[in-house]
Order: C-alpha cells, then structure tokens, then sequence
C-alpha cells in the first residue's frame, strides 16, 4: 500500500448553505426511496440467504466526514470468509470471492440500497465522495490534504461517474475535491444522471 504524507496544510472549502439544503432533500428521498422499495429490498434479502451462508446484510467501518467512523450498510455480495479489502485490492490480488448472485449486485449497485439507512442517520448523503475504509491510508490522507473529507460520503459521487474503480488514488480524489468546489443542486442532478448511465453500462465497475 502506498503510503501519502502531508506535504502542505489542509485546505478548508468555503461554507455553503446549500449544504443545509442537501441534508434535507438526502432525509427526505432516502425515506421515499425506502417506502417505495421496501418490498424488493426484502426480496433481494431472501434471496441472499437461499443463495449462501450468513446475513444479508454486510455492515463495515468507513471512513465519514471529518475523519470519523461509521458503520456503513450493504446487501452482501461476498462469501462470509471473504477478506476485509477494498474492492481496488481484491482486484489487484485476483480474488473474488463472491456469492452466485453478487456480481450482478454489484454491477447494478443494488447492493448499496441498505445506505438509505446511513443517509437516515445522517451519516451519508446521496452525492459524495464514496467513503473509503480507515486501512485506505493514502485515500484518505490525500481526501484531508485536498478538503473533501469536510463532506458527508456518498452513495454516488463524481469520481464514480467518471470511473468508478477504473481510477487510480491521485485521479479520484481530484474528482472529490472538484466536486467539493463546485457543490450544488444543479451539479448533484448531474451526478445522479450520469449515475444511473454509469450503472446500466457497468462501467469500471468489474
């Protein structure tokens, strides 16, 4: 693993009001989301536990906003004896240990349905940068250097639209500062279009 130092303060982005807003329209959609599809959330559950051993719902520590540790939730795609490793890694090393039916969860990015419940917590947000795991020293060193750790991660973000894994370190959290920088209701809509482009074409995401 690469190791990142500070090589220069820590810069702060500007407070912005819209970020008021931003937590009020993610309490809100998450809690519409989540009435309209409670019933499939159930039935991806179910067929989880008829497809492997173990819970259907996998729970980690991440990395939050200002550096604080939070327990993020998601449908589980991997065999519970599966390595506690970014997915970057796990492509690196060759493994995939994945469940019958986790690659096609992952490609769809239904797993992450579950962060509705983070984004009820006030934990995450929508849009954000993706939250990392605490042994991704270099990514989040480099999310402190750069000011994107002053966000609430997100369940898409900027970087995901514009690779996803594909992207190395350095180049991705470009893309979460940028998107600190440029924060707003018309960037956010953004995003989410080109999430949903991004899942349908599965792309950079192996």
């Amino acid at each position: 693993m690469v190791m990142v130092t500070l090589e220069r303060p820590s810069r702060r982005i500007a407070p912005r009001p819209y970020l008021r807003v931003k937590a009020v329209l993610d309490f809100i959609g998450a809690l519409a989301v989540l009435l309209v599809l409670s019933p499939f959330m159930v039935l991806i559950a179910l067929l989880i536990r008829l497809d492997s051993a173990g819970p259907a719902l996998y729970r980690q520590q991440r990395v939050g906003r200002n550096g604080r540790l939070f327990t993020i939730y998601k449908f589980r795609t991997m065999r519970i004896d599966a390595p506690v490793l970014s997915t970057e890694e796990m492509q690196r090393r060759g493994l995939k240990p994945f469940t019958r039916i986790g690659p096609f969860l992952r490609a769809t990015s239904l797993d992450e349905l579950p962060q509705l419940f983070n984004i009820l917590a006030g934990e995450m947000s929508f849009i954000g940068p993706r939250p990392a795991l605490p042994s991704q020293v270099d990514v989040n060193t480099l999310r402190e250097r750069e000011g994107a750790d002053q966000v609430r991660p997100g369940i898409t973000g900027f970087a995901q639209v514009m690779g996803r894994d594909d992207l190395d370190t350095t180049t991705k959290v470009a893309y979460d500062a940028e998107y600190c920088d440029r924060m707003a209701f018309g960037f956010d809509c953004f995003i989410l279009l080109k999430t949903f482009s991004a899942v349908l074409s599965a792309r950079g995401n192996k």
